[in-house]
C-alpha cells in the first residue's frame, strides 16, 4: 500500500486528498479538506495542518499539486496568489520523498483517466477509437487546451497554450465583436480566450448592450456594473455567473443572446481544436462554466458549430463530444499523477 497526496492548489481555495493506492487500479480516498488559500503565507503550513487533521501514522511517500498558473522545472508562482512553489523544497520541508507540481489543466488530463460514466454528459456519441489522441479543451476563468496521446499502455498528458491563439470570427456580428474588443482595449489582436471564457461572456454582455440589441435588466445590470466599478480590484460579483444562470432560466433576453454568442464560439473552438488533432479517442469539454449552462450546451447549438466545417464534416461527426460533471476532475488527475511517480 503507498499513501498519496493530492492537491489542487488555486488562488482562492486549496483542496487536498489523502489518498490509498493498491494493487487495483482504483485509488481510495482516506481523508479530504478544503483551505481558503489566503489565509496561509504558504502551502507548507497547509499541509502539515491537513495532514494533522487526517490522523495519518504515515507521511504520504509522493505528491502531486495542480497549480492554477505555469509550470517550469517543478517550480510555479501562482496566478492570484503571492506564493513560490518549490517542489524540491516542499520534499524538504515536508518530509515527502516525491514531490511534483503540474499545470492545473494537465491534472485535468490526468484525472480523464480516472473518470466514471456518471461524470460525463455525452453530447455526441460519434466512432471512439481507443489508440486515437484525446482532446481537453475547458473555458472558466480562462481557456485550457491540452490532448492526450496513449503510449503502451499508458498516456502521455500535454498541456498546451491554445487559448491563446486568435479569435477567428465567422459571422457580421462576431467581427463587430472583434473591432469592439480592438477598440475598447486598444490591442492589436484578440485571443479566443477574451471570447470564450468567464471574461469573454461579460465582454460579449457589453459588446450587445452597448449596441443596444437587447433591453437590459436592472438585476444582471447591477451585477455588471459592479465588476466594471471594481476594475483593478478583489471581486465581489461573478457576473459571467449571473448571466449564465439568466440564460438558463430565460430571465433576461440579453443574457440569452450573450449565452448564444458564447456557446456558438465555444463550439467553433473545440472544431477548431478537433482538427488540428483528430482526437477520436473523445473531445473532453471541462471547465467550470460547461457544467453550469447543460441546457445551453445540450440544445444543438454547440454540436452545430462545432461541426459547421464543410466538407470537413463527416470527421467531425465521428468525434465523441463529451461533458466532464465532475469538478473535482484535477484533483482526480493529481492523485493519479503522483501514483506514477
Amino acid at each position: 500500500m503507498t499513501l498519496l497526496l493530492a492537491g489542487d492548489i488555486g488562488g482562492t481555495k486549496t483542496i487536498l486528498r489523502l489518498v490509498e493506492a493498491s494493487e487495483k487500479p482504483k485509488l481510495k480516498t482516506l481523508y479530504e479538506e478544503k483551505y481558503p488559500s489566503k489565509d496561509f503565507p504558504d502551502l507548507v503550513p497547509i499541509v502539515q495542518q491537513f495532514l494533522a487533521a487526517a490522523k495519518t501514522k504515515d507521511i504520504p511517500q509522493k505528491a502531486c499539486f495542480a497549480i492554477a498558473g505555469p509550470v517550469v522545472n517543478n517550480t510555479a508562482k501562482l496566478t492570484n496568489l503571492a506564493w513560490f512553489l518549490d517542489s524540491s523544497r516542499l520534499q524538504e520541508q515536508l518530509g515527502i520523498a516525491h514531490v511534483t507540481l503540474i499545470n492545473d489543466f494537465a491534472a485535468v488530463g490526468f484525472g480523464i483517466l480516472g473518470l466514471e460514466k456518471k461524470d460525463i454528459l455525452t453530447l455526441q456519441e460519434g466512432k471512439p477509437n481507443l489508440e486515437a489522441p484525446i482532446g481537453i479543451i475547458g473555458a472558466g476563468t480562462g481557456l485550457g487546451q491540452g490532448f492526450l496521446i496513449k503510449n503502451g499502455d499508458m498516456y502521455q498528458i500535454f498541456p498546451s497554450e491554445g487559448g491563446h491563439s486568435d479569435f477567428a470570427p465567422r459571422t457580421e456580428l462576431e467581427f463587430q465583436l472583434l473591432k469592439y474588443l480592438l477598440d475598447k482595449h486598444d490591442i492589436q489582436r484578440v485571443s479566443v480566450e477574451r471570447v470564450v471564457s468567464g471574461m469573454g461572456i461579460v465582454s460579449i454582455y457589453e459588446f450587445l448592450r452597448d449596441r443596444k440589441l437587447a433591453p437590459e435588466s436592472p438585476e444582471i445590470a447591477k451585477v455588471v456594473t459592479t465588476w466594471e466599478r471594481e476594475a483593478g480590484k478583489e471581486k465581489s460579483v461573478d457576473p459571467g455567473a449571473a448571466i449564465g444562470t439568466a440564460a438558463v432560466n430565460k430571465s433576461d433576453r440579453l443574457s440569452e443572446q450573450t449565452m448564444q454568442m458564447f456557446v456558438d464560439a465555444y463550439g467553433a473552438e473545440a472544431c477548431n481544436l478537433s482538427l488540428k488533432l483528430l482526437p477520436y479517442g473523445g473531445l473532453f469539454v471541462g471547465g467550470g462554466i460547461a457544467p453550469k449552462i447543460l441546457p445551453l450546451l445540450e440544445n444543438g447549438n454547440f454540436l452545430l458549430n462545432f461541426s459547421s466545417k464543410g466538407r470537413m464534416r463527416s470527421i467531425l461527426q465521428d468525434i465523441p463530444v463529451h461533458i466532464i460533471l465532475n469538478s473535482q476532475v484535477g484533483l482526480i488527475g493529481a492523485a493519479i499523477s503522483a501514483s506514477r511517480l
